[in-house]
């Protein structure tokens, strides 16, 4: 018993921490972008194309797609058979396959992910500053924060919402342009032609060879507004004198605000950043991880950057689990307590007292060879089966006390009466699993978190 206890004390210490089980959903999310394309070309050009190569998947039960401005999301959903890492396959390749018939002027090929119920962020940090640029705190955010906290063990990814990353925008004037017969492909074409960073070669002496170092790449605005984008009449036509030419961000239109005393009334911007979880990470030391983190991040970012918790979820597991550990204390408390009423007898009381302890141990230790997590269902689960411990306990007891009572000795007693009710435990213990057991095969989402064969279709939790 005290072994048992012991493994069961070390597998508590080593199990998975979650709000949820961990299960697999088969949903693949397909991304897709083409800067400046209107919602109907990317449907037509790029939605279009992708649906038609991932109808040949095998165990696709819906397909649903949106298009926006430069933006298409194709949802996939397989069913609960299918395997999620194969269907990864089958979704790369057929993305592979319908590459060639993307447009040429897409920045990137299409990208996917998988999505599952727990793949939710587990901690939601922002960084916020009244006076520095976002374009500047998207730089500290993406090169100094989100770079350590992937390294942290447990974390998967880190998303950031709001994000302003750096740009240059040239805002042409039709009206300057028509004045000097200049088409927008010639501002294109000098925009790509000037802004370069390639390879000028190496001059072979007979004794010393040099690597010829010229960087085209331009950064700012104002490198930007001298280009020459065109010659007119024999005079060179400049780029601020068709444009203007500012310093800005990739993607205005959208943009994070935080509300509050501390940030005024019109909300100060931001940046989100959403905090994923490896499948089997503990919840709450990932998060106790990361929050060790933060002073090194606040020093080393100015000071007018502040840096705070949005969202935790390990607050709400760690309700959860202080209620479930005061409901198990007390439940066994008064199961032990009117176990002593009804006896009234101290060590035919202790038997019990020690019993649910050390078989509740034990539970944990088959929990983490089953590779079970520490959630609320599982949770739940323990506390409904304390009460077939005491149920067998109880019956197995009060035969051997009447034995006693009847004048036979402990251990005659102990024999005597187990031997008479052996079969009656076994046949309440089985009649009370049989009742459970119809949920094993309950099929859908439901299904997948009660079931507890491991196996590729059915994860274990």
């Amino acid at each position: 018993m005290l072994a048992i206890a012991m493994f069961g004390v070390i597998a508590y210490a080593a199990l998975s921490v979650s709000d949820v089980p961990q299960i697999d959903f088969p949903t693949i999310q397909v991304q897709a972008g083409l800067p400046g394309a209107s919602p109907a070309t990317m449907a037509a050009s790029i939605a279009t194309v992708l649906e038609r190569q991932f109808t040949s998947i095998a165990g696709l039960d819906s397909m649903i797609s949106s298009s926006t401005m430069g933006a298409t999301s194709i949802t996939l959903q397989f069913n609960l058979s299918r395997d999620i890492d194969s269907a990864a396959v089958d979704v790369e390749t057929a993305i592979a396959g319908a590459t060639p018939l993307l447009p040429p002027g897409m920045p990137t090929p299409p990208t996917f992910r998988k999505q599952n119920p727990g793949d939710q962020h587990i901690i939601t940090l922002a960084v916020a500053s009244p006076t520095m640029r976002l374009s500047d705190l998207d730089d500290y955010a993406e090169n100094t924060i989100v770079p350590r906290i992937s390294m942290v063990p447990g974390v998967a990814q880190v998303q950031i919402f709001g994000a302003a990353k750096y740009a240059v925008r040239v805002q042409v004037d039709p009206n300057r342009l028509a004045t000097r017969r200049i088409g927008l492909n010639e501002i294109s074409d000098a925009v790509q032609n000037w802004n370069v960073n390639i390879p000028t070669g190496t001059l072979y002496g007979p004794h010393t060879a040099f690597n010829v170092l010229s960087n085209g790449q331009l950064t700012r605005a104002m490198e930007f507004r001298p280009m020459i984008v065109a010659y007119r009449n024999g005079a060179p036509v400049r780029l601020d004198e068709v444009a203007h030419v500012i310093d800005s961000v990739e993607d205005d239109k959208q943009n994070a605000v935080l509300y509050g005393r501390e940030f005024g009334e019109e909300g100060t911007p931001c940046l989100v950043m959403g905090v994923a979880r490896q499948p089997g990470g503990n919840t709450i030391q990932v998060i106790d991880a990361i929050r060790k983190l933060l002073p090194s991040f606040r020093a080393q970012l100015p000071p007018s950057v502040r840096l705070i918790i949005r969202g935790d979820r390990s607050q709400n597991i760690r309700e959860a689990f202080q209620d479930v550990q005061f409901t198990m204390a007390a439940t066994i408390a008064l199961v032990i307590l009117v176990i002593f009423l009804f006896l009234r007898n101290a060590s035919a009381t202790f038997i019990p007292a020690m019993a649910l302890p050390f078989s509740i141990l034990g539970t944990f230790s088959a929990m983490y060879a089953l590779d079970f997590t520490l959630n609320n269902i599982s949770m739940m689960a323990v506390i409904l089966s304390i009460g077939f411990v005491v149920d067998d306990a109880i019956v197995m007891l009060e035969n051997i006390a009447r034995h006693i009572e009847n004048g036979e000795k402990p251990l005659d007693a102990a024999l005597h009466g187990s031997r008479e009710i052996g079969f009656t435990i076994v046949s309440m213990t089985v009649s009370l699993a049989a009742v459970f057991s119809p949920i094993l095969f309950m099929s859908g989402i439901l299904g997948r978190l009660s079931a507890n064969s491991p196996s590729p279709s059915a994860p274990r939790f």
